[in-house]
């Protein structure tokens, strides 16, 4: 028997956003899910609606302004020259992430809701799992179809995880990002380090850190600990640790408990904030990760490990949170390196994680194939290049990559070395309980207690997010 994740946990929602849901919510409700993929393929006169979090003038407004005033127009007219009366509209919300996610699943489960729909990649699993989105050669059954679009090539196949489960595409990943080791320039020609430093090891960033440790109010290395950073301490510094250790936080259906790997992950944090190369104290505060930031542009940290949004909306010369007017010059960027050369997931010798969201068909649509040809339109070269609206970001497709991150180095580094070895977090129900236990480990390490110590409590803990010790791997 399928097991049903448990999507609706909807105390705060109550009785009228389920009536909300199936009502205003649900665009295309069409019974069964059931049904004959080529329903409605010829007709001439097709109404397709796309749902994002997203809304004009409040959450993420920049998406929906494309959706509404470019991608919807441009769509119509490619239609129309085809003789199709298509008319396309924008369900956008502006919901917290988890009160839309259970808007969604709601529409879903009711066999309601947007033709298109846009889903955080961390949810597709989890989706996948309860029956409410199918893979899209089943939705739009034709697997040679969907598999045959030319936009997969331009979609490295790291990326293309972001929207598959079990090795099935549920949805076409939408702009992702990377993780890499920023550091101080000015800091390293003091302590007598490289403008290029690239670390091979975790050796050599701590042999890197104990040279920093020299200077003067300077912190040599900050790697996000503990809990008060919540999932930036999981993002930006455990998982890109872990799967420098040749290991993934889930892997044949089992979550990844008291391993050597994650022990290691431990000890690692225990040899930076343990030894005085990085600040215990900062990774407690509520603000600890903005200090960093801000320590960072004040010449203060001189190491730390951050997604590519650190450099184009922290740092940032002229709009930055924590503006560095030398951001081009002071500030360099390397691969994460595996705990050794070739010790990473997959024989790797460096790492990253990457986030990042899909945009997926309701299995239920009444016109499975023109959502399918929308989806393939709003993922096109053309649309997803209009999409940045002259913004320098790390999209999906490398050749418009290639086009839009020519000026910004650092961003098509990302866009180059670091999407063709990345990973992602599991689209997993039970993931957000795994990554706090994960936090609380760290945190554990860097009040004191010993690796061994924190790795068992971790053990306990992911056994019950887990519901069972037969789902979680120990040794």
């Amino acid at each position: 028997m399928r097991r049903i994740p448990p999507l609706f946990r909807l105390a705060v929602l109550g009785s009228a956003a389920s009536v909300l849901l199936t009502g205003c919510l649900g665009s295309s409700d069409s019974g069964s899910g059931d049904q004959d993929t080529s329903r409605n393929a010829d007709a001439k006169k097709v109404e397709l609606v796309i749902g994002a979090n997203s809304v004009k003038g409040g959450k993420n407004a920049a998406g929906a302004e494309f959706t509404e005033d470019v991608l919807i127009p441009k769509f119509v007219e490619a239609q129309k020259a085809k003789g199709v009366d298509v008319t396309v509209k924008f369900q956008g919300d502006g919901s917290d992430d988890e009160v839309y996610k259970q808007k969604l699943a709601l529409g879903l489960s009711n066999k309601t809701g947007p033709d298109l729909i846009n889903v955080d990649g961390i949810w597709v699993g989890e989706f996948a799992q309860a029956g409410y989105l199918k893979p899209l050669s089943d939705t739009v059954g034709d697997a040679a179809k969907v598999d045959g679009w030319d936009g997969w090539k331009q979609i490295p196949d790291s990326v293309q995880q972001l929207g598959m489960f079990d090795g099935k595409r549920y949805g076409v990943p939408g702009g992702t990002d990377g993780r890499v080791l920023y550091f101080n320039k000015k800091l390293f020609a003091q302590a007598g380090l490289p403008a290029d430093w690239q670390p091979k090891s975790w050796d050599d960033v701590t042999a890197a850190g104990q040279a920093l440790k020299k200077l003067p109010g300077v912190t040599p290395i900050q790697i996000n600990a503990g809990t008060a950073m919540g999932e930036a301490t999981t993002m930006q510094g455990i998982l890109p640790l872990l799967v420098g250790t040749g290991a993934t936080i889930n892997a044949d259906g089992k979550w990844l408990g008291n391993t050597p790997q994650l022990r290691q992950v431990l000890d690692f944090y225990k040899s930076i904030y343990g030894t005085g190369l990085g600040d215990p104290v900062l990774q407690r505060e509520a603000k600890g990760r903005d200090k960093s930031f801000a320590q960072f542009a004040a010449n203060k940290i001189g190491i730390l490990l951050e997604g590519d949004y650190f450099w184009r909306s922290v740092v940032e010369p002229k709009a930055g949170v924590a503006k560095m007017a030398d951001r081009d010059t002071a500030v360099g960027y390397a691969l994460i390196p595996a705990n050794r050369p070739g010790g990473g997931v997959k024989g790797q010798d460096f790492v990253s994680m990457s986030g990042g969201g899909a945009t997926a068909i309701n299995p239920n649509t009444k016109f499975p194939q023109q959502a399918w040809e929308l989806l393939e339109f709003m993922n096109s070269a053309e649309m997803v290049k209009a999409g940045l609206n002259g913004a320098a970001k790390i999209t999906q497709r490398t050749d418009v990559n290639a086009e839009v991150l020519a000026g910004d180095p650092m961003l098509n580094f990302v866009a180059t070395k670091v999407l063709p070895l990345t990973q992602y977090r599991p689209g997993l129900a039970e993931y957000p309980r795994v990554s706090a236990a994960l936090q609380q480990a760290t945190a554990d390490v860097i009040g004191g207690k010993s690796t061994d110590a924190a790795a068992k409590g971790y053990q306990t803990a992911v056994e019950a997010a887990a519901g069972s010790k037969d789902k979680v791997t120990s040794n």
